[in-house]
């Protein structure tokens, strides 16, 4: 397939198409997804902690996950910490990006992986084994969000 222009106005009927078709597309396969974020410091408190997904489900958080999460981070970085940390699929499923909006995310995902990572342009890249452990760690207070490609 061609790459797309950068420019919609100069996109092809085609082209215009095909890039509707995905956005509706990704729209259907992302409606499990929180409506927003809540701090890790706010689920901390919370009997039950969860959040309302776009699909109008609950998205539930594992105590025994937010209980992990506290014991890395200090508490400035807890109030910091947004969940869940979404994880961007795009169509190379070799490797995955996590979505860093700070240096909380970073700690986070450098300790449950026991390696350092870096930040760079808001995404952590990781690869598929790295993936496989990360979600047997964080398996409630991360999410999959799909795209169309992993922002370089």
């Amino acid at each position: 397939m061609p790459e797309p222009l950068h420019d919609e106005t100069k996109q092809s009927p085609y082209e215009k198409m095909l890039q509707e078709c995905l956005t509706n597309e990704l729209r259907v396969v992302n409606a499990g997804l929180p409506r927003s974020q809540k701090r890790l410091s706010d689920l901390l408190s919370e009997e039950y902690p969860h959040a309302i997904c776009n699909d109008g489900s609950t998205h539930s958080f594992k105590k025994r996950e937010l209980d992990y999460l506290a014991s890395i981070l200090d508490t400035v970085e807890q109030d910091a910490l947004l969940l869940p940390i979404l994880i961007e699929v795009g169509a190379d499923q070799a490797e995955a990006s996590i979505i860093c909006e700070g240096r909380a995310e970073e700690k986070v995902i450098s300790k449950a992986l026991d390696m350092p990572l870096t930040c760079e342009h808001r995404r952590i890249r990781i690869y598929r084994p790295q993936l496989a452990l990360l979600r047997s760690k964080l398996k409630t207070t991360t999410a999959y969000v799909f795209s169309a490609g992993i922002v370089a």
